[in-house]
């Protein structure tokens, strides 16, 4: 079972997976969450699309006055030492990850991705799918604010603790 790892969700702002708005990491030790960390994020292309304030409720006056990436994962990343990340549909966020950190000209370090979602196709086979708001709800877990990125890592570290 995974004891130790970092939970992380992003939302973006438009197409770009540069692009993000938001992060939320849920860092978890020995078992137990220990820190909650939720930051908005100027973007980078920084405009919204029409679907995505849709998806996640964020406009471009949410993160005018925030600071950018390079700032708010300096703050970030030392928290999270070694621990694997975990993700639900990792890819995606990984990809965020790796594109603005190519973005910003940062070194990207091989962080270790683990997917919820595959791990949730693998343990529950006969979920309708495997979407985060559903596997969320078949363990127990009340995913109220879907597509706020902390709420999304919260639920995604409630799936790890289960199935990973």
């Amino acid at each position: 079972m995974l004891e130790d790892f970092a939970a992380i969700d992003f939302e973006t702002a438009n197409q770009h997976r540069s692009s993000v708005c938001s992060v939320g990491v849920v860092i978890v030790s020995q078992g137990k969450i220990v820190e909650k960390i939720y930051r908005l994020i100027r973007p980078s292309p920084n405009f919204y699309c029409f679907w995505t304030t849709k998806i996640h409720g964020l406009v471009f006056d949410d993160t005018r006055g925030e600071k950018d990436f390079p700032h708010v994962w300096a703050e970030i990343r030392p928290k999270l030492g070694n621990l694997p990340l975990v993700a639900h549909n990792s890819s995606f966020d990984q990809g965020c990850l790796m594109a603005a950190h190519a973005l910003y000209e940062m070194e990207y370090p091989e962080y270790a991705f683990q997917c919820t979602c595959r791990a949730a196709r693998r343990a529950f086979p006969t979920l309708p799918d495997h979407r985060l708001h559903t596997v969320s709800a078949h363990i127990g877990f009340d995913l109220e604010h879907h597509h706020h990125a902390l709420a999304d890592a919260e639920a995604c570290a409630a799936i790890a603790l289960k199935i990973l």
